[in-house]
């Protein structure tokens, strides 16, 4: 019967998309339901686990650490987010203008940042901001700014916007080439009408440019958000996967990665991913509402 279905001309093309679907199944659906799974389990030994239902979620959510991992997480991704997105915005502008000279390089120079692995980039600023032999802490003693090293590890506020600038700086040249691609598919009819009817500059950004952009700008929102939700590299390899100074860059997933790995709790950070994952879909429908709304 199996071999009919195949030799059958129009059963073919399940044959084609079957890789697909066995690979999601594999390696998406399964792992979603087997994770919720083991949200319901506590560790007994170290192979051993019983059923405890929704405990870990009631832990969870009576936990002050994983409410400080929220607002760390999105402290961070906000400081990173909103320059981001104004600054790459005006690159793009900028860079999308015929009348602009060498605009390729340009954009080569802007993108680079976004091809260095973030975990590169977590070891560089880790010695970088070193309190002993950090350039940062030689520069500011020979300009006189300061007499002596600061301590910017110890520094929460210093390290979350630490954190901040590594991403918006990895990451608004990605941001500018998808804006660019954006503003390319605007027709240039447009523009001609809009000059024609005597629109200034600022208006036909704020009349023309950014309404049309809404489709790009939802897009790279929720990308956004979801890869600033999963932030992990760079908190993990300044701090050592400490999350300190005193849990200022312990992100949702730094946090999971601890307890499932560390503590070997994976009941526990079963539930965080859980939580995680519920969070990235509520507010990514937010997005969609919002944004994706037409007028």
């Amino acid at each position: 019967m199996a071999r009919g279905l195949i030799k059958n001309r129009d059963n073919k093309g399940y044959l084609f998309i079957l890789p697909y679907f066995l690979a999601m199944l594999t390696f998406q659906l399964y792992p979603i339901f087997y994770t919720f799974y083991l949200s319901m389990l506590k560790p007994v030994t170290l192979i051993k686990m019983e059923f405890v239902g929704f405990d870990n979620y009631a832990r969870l959510l009576t936990n002050p650490l994983f409410y400080t991992a929220i607002g760390n997480t999105w402290f961070i991704w906000l400081m990173n987010y909103v320059p981001q997105l104004i600054f790459a915005l005006l690159l793009a502008v900028i860079l999308t203008n015929p009348k602009i000279r060498a605009r390729e390089t340009f954009r080569t120079l802007f993108f680079l940042p976004n091809l260095v692995t973030a975990a590169s980039i977590g070891v560089l600023f880790a010695v970088f901001l070193d309190f002993k032999n950090g350039a940062f802490n030689h520069i500011l003693i020979e300009l006189g700014i300061f007499s002596e090293p600061y301590e910017w590890i110890q520094d929460k506020m210093a390290m979350r916007m630490a954190v901040s600038l590594i991403q918006w700086w990895q990451w608004f040249g990605y941001t500018m080439i998808i804006f660019m691609a954006g503003l390319s598919a605007i027709s240039g009819d447009l523009y001609e009408a809009a000059n024609i009817d005597g629109a200034s500059s600022s208006q036909v950004f704020f009349k023309v440019t950014l309404p049309l952009l809404k489709p790009t700008m939802l897009y790279v929102m929720v990308t956004s958000l979801i890869g600033g939700l999963q932030i992990f590299d760079i908190p993990r390899v300044i701090t050592n996967g400490r999350g300190g100074p005193d849990n200022a860059l312990t992100t949702m997933v730094l946090y999971l990665y601890n307890q499932g790995f560390k503590n070997f709790n994976l009941g526990y950070a079963s539930a965080l991913a859980y939580a995680l994952f519920v969070m990235i879909i509520i507010f990514s429908a937010i997005s969609f509402k919002v944004i994706g709304k037409r007028d």
